[in-house]
């Protein structure tokens, strides 16, 4: 396998580039739609395939107002696999000829837990001891001095209770940590070791968020609290747990209205966020069965990435 990066979307710059590569189909993850990358690869004779696309509303109609050029690069396009119908129908109006159209679904719902995170998810619970723990994963600027507000509310009815605060960068390790030592809150760090009972547990860690999940009974998914669009919340539907978002979740509009509406999430904000994790501290069951829908939610939308080989597989040898 040979990994580089794309250049420039030139049209000398792609040539050179197809003409090297020696390429026999171009296939374009999500909506990168590079208008002379598709343009070069149509002339080299490539079977040009856009596979796990989404078209929210607010990019449909970016696109029509530039309809001639979006016409020109839909018709560059041989096959195009979309997360849902909403989507297939916004690219029709657009243009693209609806035969060369599959709906898929999204490839993120084609997530698991492995048999290791799993077994390191109840081993670090185990270490933890009984009590209530919440996880804020993927937090962003802005986020964390809100959520820390909301745990020290929820130590006061549950004196014990441990959050979980994973920064979505690594940047981010040390700033929080600041934050959490201005707020007076004790806390250890994953990337330190052992957890001595501490409020908070800091996940200065990487490739560990999946994993971490498990070892909650709530999570709260970050960029959602502000206007970053959230982030993937199947991470921790996969282990079965409830989960809470704010409500700028525009990135995963794919995903949040099935777990909202088959209550496997709940949107959350900064005046409520105490009184939810409380409730659901106060309520095994309700945790039981919104984590339940939620890994529900997960398994009937899977299958996208089996789907989306075989079409692959068809463009490759068309």
């Amino acid at each position: 396998m040979q990994v580089c990066y794309l250049p420039f979307d030139l049209p000398l710059a792609q040539r050179r580039f197809i003409r090297r590569s020696g390429a026999r189909l171009l296939a374009v993850i999500e909506t990168e739609l590079w208008p002379n990358l598709l343009h070069r690869a149509k002339r080299a004779g490539l079977n040009t395939l856009i596979i796990n696309a989404r078209l929210s509303e607010k990019s449909a109609q970016g696109y029509a107002r530039v309809a001639p050029l979006t016409r020109s690069i839909l018709n560059d396009i041989d096959r195009l696999a979309c997360h849902h119908q909403a989507d297939s129908e916004r690219f029709i109006n657009l243009g693209l000829d609806k035969d060369r159209l599959e709906v898929t679904g999204s490839i993120k719902f084609d997530i698991g837990v492995s048999e290791q995170q799993a077994t390191q998810a109840k081993q670090l619970k185990a270490s933890l001891g009984q009590t209530p723990i919440w996880i804020a994963g993927s937090t962003h600027p802005g986020e964390p001095e809100l959520l820390l507000g909301a745990h020290e509310q929820v130590r006061k009815s549950y004196p014990d209770a441990l959050l979980i605060i994973a920064p979505r960068h690594p940047e981010q390790f040390d700033k929080v940590a600041e934050q959490l030592t201005a707020q007076g809150m004790n806390f250890s760090r994953r990337s330190k070791g052992e957890h001595q009972g501490e409020a908070v547990l800091l996940a200065d860690t990487l490739g560990e968020l999946t994993m971490l999940y498990g070892a909650a009974d709530v999570a709260f998914i970050g960029g959602s609290l502000i206007e970053r669009g959230g982030h993937n919340p199947l991470e921790a539907c996969a282990h079965g747990i409830p989960v809470l978002s704010g409500q700028h979740t525009f990135n995963f509009d794919h995903v949040y209205p099935a777990l909202i509406n088959e209550g496997g999430a709940l949107w959350v904000d900064e005046h409520n966020l105490v009184d939810t994790l409380n409730s659901l501290f106060s309520e095994p069951q309700k945790r039981a069965d919104m984590g339940a829908s939620g890994l529900k939610v997960v398994q009937q939308n899977q299958g996208a990435i089996n789907k989306t080989l075989a079409l692959i597989e068809e463009q490759i040898n068309a």
